[in-house]
């Protein structure tokens, strides 16, 4: 006997092709919050996106360390991924020198990706924290997006995102915790936090 699988049934409109670059209007997201997932949020995105042809940069601050989902998004053909931190945390109230050379070098980064206007999604992985901490001009941050062509959509996550940022999106989630396996004493591992 023969199942029908989800994927042979589509919804009527469902199969319509997407708008092109020329009808499309970007969409400046901001996920920000204490919760975890900010990050897994925005890669879903990517992949969704990479499902329906798009082209996708994500440039990711502060993290330095190897993600198993980055390995995975860099096999995708259309998706390139930069990384600009350390393994290291920074400290808010004395970041270190790197660390703002860093943020810079991926602020730079992203803005060659806007000019270069190849590719359809940019995410800006924990471009609120670089923000916040002062690493970046939350002005510039502000530029860049107000910079970009109008079809391309744009991702920023991490928590305490500025109010600037977060008046000027589309569209803002906030992930908020309401439970942690810290908590437990359930250290971070592969496959659940990197």
């Amino acid at each position: 006997m023969s199942k029908t699988a989800a994927n042979d049934v589509a919804a009527e409109g469902s199969l319509e092709p997407g708008e092109g670059r020329g009808t499309r209007q970007g969409v400046l997201l901001v996920i920000t919050g204490p919760g975890k997932g900010k990050t897994t949020s925005a890669f879903g995105c990517a992949l969704r996106a990479h499902g329906h042809g798009f082209s996708i940069a994500i440039v990711q601050f502060m993290k330095g360390r190897i993600y198993g989902e980055l390995d995975t998004l860099r096999s995708l053909p259309r998706v390139e991924v930069w990384q600009f931190g350390r393994v290291a945390f920074v400290d808010p109230k004395n970041p270190d020198p790197k660390d703002r050379e860093l943020a810079r070098q991926g602020l730079d980064k992203a803005w060659e990706i806007v000019r270069g206007a190849k590719h359809d999604l940019l995410i800006l992985d924990e471009v609120n924290v670089v923000a916040d901490f002062g690493l970046v001009p939350v002005e510039e941050v502000l530029a860049l997006a107000k910079a970009r062509p109008k079809w391309m959509d744009m991702i920023w996550t991490g928590r305490s995102a500025p109010e600037a940022m977060v008046e000027l999106a589309d569209t803002v989630s906030e992930v908020r915790e309401i439970k942690h396996h810290y908590r437990k004493g359930i250290e971070s591992r592969a496959g659940m936090e990197y």
